[in-house]
């Protein structure tokens, strides 16, 4: 018996996603008295014996350089091959894990839980808290199958670091040809991916036109913060739309969420309400996402945004 984690990765480096997801299943293997392994499918230039911080024992990879593009089919083939005596699939829910996870549970026939933000209660079974309708409740679901999988919500899990190193183990897996062909990719500037960032400084319409976003981008840049908007903002083009959050765009859950100049429509709450603490401006006191937040400053943002962004940058001295 073991718990295996899924180690996600781009452009060569290991995501932070997946640190989340090693520190997690490393302390679920504490609990249930278990190893706990590391599976990496594709190509890094980080050190995978240096993961034994994180508190795995092994590192299992595939070395080819093919996987390095997301085949969430190929991969799920080989997560199921290689997934030997682990009782419990870790994934990150992130991209890639929403696109494995299930693939590798009809492979397997394991029982799923997606988008987990606790370890499990393993006092009485298998019982897996995860957020459900948009972040508003939890529920508890148990696992009863053999092998069981979790993906786990982002910056839902801290991660910690000890003293330790992995072996490193080559699997001798052969992976299908893809199905799918990448023709082109193109990336997303910016500081800090949004759907990584711990802190996350978002503006609505509220700023008035996009001549005015520099506010929202100092206080970001001070903050070493992601950005991000309304739907609206980005329907006006003000922004592009891979920074839209909400119901409809991007769902993130940082460890804070400033809401610059944005009402708090129910939509746009469905996508941020998962924030460990949201901060909101706005000059209307009646505006909905007051509702929401955990703290709020009624004020004209032009006034008080420049003004928090000088105090951070004071305090950073």
């Amino acid at each position: 018996m073991s718990v295996l984690i899924f180690i996600d990765h781009a452009d060569g480096h290991i995501k932070k996603a997946a640190f989340e997801a090693l520190t997690y299943g490393a302390d679920l293997a504490r609990q249930l008295g278990v190893q706990a392994g590391g599976l990496l499918l594709g190509t890094v230039s980080d050190d995978l014996a240096a993961l034994g911080k994180y508190g795995i024992t092994t590192v299992h990879q595939v070395n080819n350089e093919a996987l390095n593009q997301l085949d969430a089919q190929v991969q799920a083939k080989l997560v199921a091959q290689a997934v030997g005596d682990a009782t419990v699939l870790v994934f990150a829910h992130n991209q890639t894990g929403k696109a494995v996870a299930p693939r590798v549970s009809a492979l397997l026939k394991a029982g799923l839980v997606t988008g987990a933000v606790a370890l499990p209660d393993t006092s009485n079974g298998f019982v897996v808290k995860k957020s459900v309708f948009s972040g508003k409740a939890f529920a508890n679901i148990a696992i009863s199958s053999a092998v069981k999988i979790i993906t786990l919500n982002p910056n839902s899990y801290s991660i910690k670091t000890a003293e330790g190193t992995a072996a490193v183990n080559q699997l001798s897996l052969t992976p299908d040809v893809p199905k799918v062909t990448v023709t082109a990719v193109n990336k997303v500037s910016g500081e800090v991916p949004l759907t990584e960032a711990e802190i996350v400084v978002s503006g609505g319409r509220g700023l008035k036109g996009p001549e005015n976003w520099k506010l929202v981008e100092d206080l970001a840049h001070t903050l070493h913060a992601a950005t991000a908007c309304s739907r609206p903002v980005a329907d006006s083009h003000w922004r592009p739309h891979h920074e839209h959050v909400g119901q409809t765009g991007i769902q993130i859950a940082p460890n804070l969420y400033i809401a610059i100049g944005i009402s708090g429509a129910i939509q746009h709450l469905a996508g941020v309400n998962r924030s460990k603490v949201i901060v909101v401006i706005n000059k209307d006191p009646e505006a909905p996402f007051f509702k929401a937040a955990d703290y709020g400053i009624v004020g004209d943002a032009f006034e008080v945004v420049p003004q928090l962004t000088e105090a951070i940058k004071a305090i950073k001295k």
